[in-house]
């Protein structure tokens, strides 16, 4: 990947799409970030723009649980999707669910590349996006 460029943060909570909208801006390390509030809203972008790879995110900053659609929901439907996306999107998996069977699920993913538990620091936020810049 040769610069992540569009981030997508897909969340229920209000304050943490804030403070991470405010990292990314502040370190500069995305021209455009996306905002969801459920996987419903991110999956129907994402069936909306798959012709289109230039719209769709470099990396998303998945919540597992959220309404009407959670995030292992948005995955099973993102891994049907998936042949049809013309770009790799990087998948990190927030939560702060610090449950061993949610972990266990997620490494059984292929398309998660990382399970981070919230809080989340800035900084590695930032380290995650950068060290997909290189």
């Amino acid at each position: 990947m040769t610069k992540a460029t569009i981030i997508c943060i897909i969340d229920d909570d209000d304050i943490y799409q804030y403070t991470v909208t405010r990292s990314i801006k502040s370190s500069n390390l995305a021209k455009k970030i996306l905002v969801f509030s459920d996987g419903e809203e991110a999956l129907d972008f994402f069936m909306d723009n798959i012709a289109n790879e230039d719209h769709l995110p470099d990396v998303v900053f998945l919540d597992v649980n959220m309404p009407i659609m959670d995030g292992w929901q948005f995955l099973e439907e993102y891994v049907k999707l998936k042949p049809k996306v013309g770009k790799k999107i990087t998948i990190y998996m927030v939560t702060s669910s610090v449950d061993p069977v949610d972990l266990e699920r997620a490494e059984k993913i292929q398309e998660i590349s990382d399970y981070l538990v919230k809080p989340i620091e800035t900084g590695k936020i930032n380290d995650l996006i950068s060290s997909l810049n290189h």
